[in-house]
C-alpha cells in the first residue's frame, strides 16, 4: 500500500485482546470514513513490534489522491468516538458493520526498525 495518512493507537496496557480491538478499531474507522465521504479509500491496520513491546498504527490512504486535506481531520473524530467504546460495544459495532458490507483488513505485524536518521544525537552535531 502506497503512504497515506499514518495514525498510532496507542490502547491501555494489559487490555484483554487488544489485537482484536486494534482490528475493530481501524476497520471501523476506514469503513466508517469512506461511508461519510462517499469514496473508496485504502486502510491498513498493523501492530508494530518495538524493542521495548508494541503499538498498532492505522494508515489510511486515498487511492486517488496524494493529499487530502480534510481526510484527518475527519479520521481523528471518527477515532475519538470510538476511542469511548467498551470492547463489547465496539464487538458489536464491528458485527454490525460487517453484516452492512465491511469486509475487514485483517491485522498486519510488522518490526519497527530505529531509524538512526531521525534520532537526537544528529540534532546535536548540527
Amino acid at each position: 500500500m502506497a503512504r497515506g495518512l499514518e495514525l498510532d493507537l496507542h490502547l491501555r496496557p494489559g487490555l484483554p485482546n487488544d489485537g482484536f480491538i486494534a482490528e475493530a478499531i481501524g476497520n471501523l474507522a476506514g469503513y466508517t470514513l469512506a461511508a461519510r465521504r462517499g469514496e473508496r479509500l485504502g486502510w491498513q491496520v498493523l501492530r508494530v513490534e518495538t524493542a521495548t513491546g508494541h503499538f498498532y498504527r492505522l494508515i489510511v490512504r486515498h487511492p486517488e489522491r496524494a493529499l487530502d486535506l480534510g481526510i484527518g481531520h475527519e479520521l481523528r473524530a471518527i477515532l475519538d468516538g470510538l476511542s469511548r467504546e467498551t470492547p463489547e460495544g465496539l464487538r458489536a459495532r464491528f458485527d454490525s458493520a460487517q453484516r452492512e458490507g465491511l469486509k475487514p483488513i485483517r491485522l498486519r505485524h510488522i518490526k519497527q526498525t530505529v531509524d538512526v536518521w531521525r534520532d537526537d544525537f544528529w540534532n546535536w552535531l548540527g
